[in-house]
């Protein structure tokens, strides 16, 4: 959730950040709905038009929720879910699995992404057409944690290369996909769905190493707490329904989440180039949700096999907390899905 507006982050402190809530409010709530507060990824944009349009259109009202949108990054959104300080949040399985190691009380309750968007980016004028080119490279990303820099040791490691080998550059404002196009950067770690896109709208040419190659990591989902799944269960089954309803609305015709995006953030259509850039993130985004399982069987679908080999590739990376014994059930909660 994207390093770019969906950045999806795992760190054990809170960075200070203040949670800023969405723009656009439910229409139509009844004094008796339901208050939700949702944690979605640090900076607001199409990826998380979804929950926008399913605001905006009164989904959640009429599910009887009182839904209340806030912008934070991933570390401070795993810890506010496990102390009840948020009832749910969009985050990455990276983040999930040393959270549930560390003892947060937190669960996974619906998948969004169901193909990992991670990638590395790297520029072809700088001599990277391998993933063995990264060598000596200066690479940019937001820091060492999260699904993004995982993915980065996934690839190295293929190459037989470790994080020594590069010139890590971190990035802790998101700003490594600027620092990619202005050439400050060889290479970065990013998303298909945005900073990919990004740097090709940029006229950056560019050799891309994906994510499910070397990193096989559970996709971002739905989260929240054991305690609060008791108290408001049916509400967050609403609430994952009418956000997978509007996940479908949007897969059939991108254009409404672009639309139900510019209500929250404006500049996303300001002009013609960023229209199109827009369309294309939606469009980008539309085609991650959904890996083999959610085809099959709906959009939300868990897989266990997916966790399982997460679990055990962080578990293979030295310096990653994972609990001795930790498996998917133990993060996993699928029972709120339609």
């Amino acid at each position: 959730m994207l390093i770019s507006a969906a950045t999806l982050i795992v760190a054990g402190c809170s960075t200070g950040a203040t949670p800023s809530p969405s723009s656009t409010a439910s229409p139509s709530i009844s004094p008796s709905a339901v208050k939700l507060t949702v944690g979605l990824g640090y900076i607001p944009g199409v990826q998380f038009a979804p929950f926008y349009l399913a605001q905006q259109s009164g989904a959640y009202a009429a599910a009887g929720l009182d839904v209340t949108l806030q912008n934070q990054i991933d570390p401070d959104l795993i810890s506010l879910v496990g102390s009840g300080g948020l009832d749910l949040a969009l985050a990455d399985g990276t983040s999930m699995i040393p959270a549930v190691s560390q003892g947060i009380p937190v669960r996974y309750l619906a998948t969004i992404y169901g193909v990992l968007p991670n990638v590395v980016i790297a520029r072809t004028d700088a001599g990277i057409l391998s993933p063995a080119d990264l060598a000596g490279k200066r690479v940019g990303t937001p820091g060492q944690y999260g699904s993004g820099y995982l993915t980065l040791l996934g690839i190295l490691s293929e190459a037989s290369l470790s994080v020594g080998d590069v010139s890590l550059d971190l990035y802790p404002d998101f700003g490594q996909t600027q620092a990619l196009i202005s050439g400050a950067a060889d290479a970065t770690t990013g998303y298909a769905n945005n900073d990919l896109i990004q740097a090709k709208a940029a006229g950056v040419e560019v050799e891309v190493f994906y994510a499910s190659a070397a990193a096989p990591f559970a996709g971002p989902g739905l989260i929240s707490s054991p305690a609060t799944i008791e108290k408001k269960r049916d509400a967050i089954r609403a609430f994952i329904a009418a956000t997978l309803e509007a996940m479908r609305q949007i897969a059939a015709d991108p254009e409404i989440g672009v639309a139900a995006a510019a209500q929250v953030v404006p500049e996303v259509v300001a002009t013609d180039a960023a229209r199109a850039n827009s369309l294309a993130v939606m469009k980008a985004t539309v085609d991650v949700w959904a890996g083999p399982l959610q085809e099959s069987a709906g959009y939300g679908a868990i897989s266990l096999e997916a966790w399982d080999t997460s679990i055990a590739f962080m578990r293979s990376i030295p310096g990653q907390q994972v609990l001795d014994g930790l498996k998917a059930s133990d993060i996993v909660d699928g029972s709120l899905l339609p």
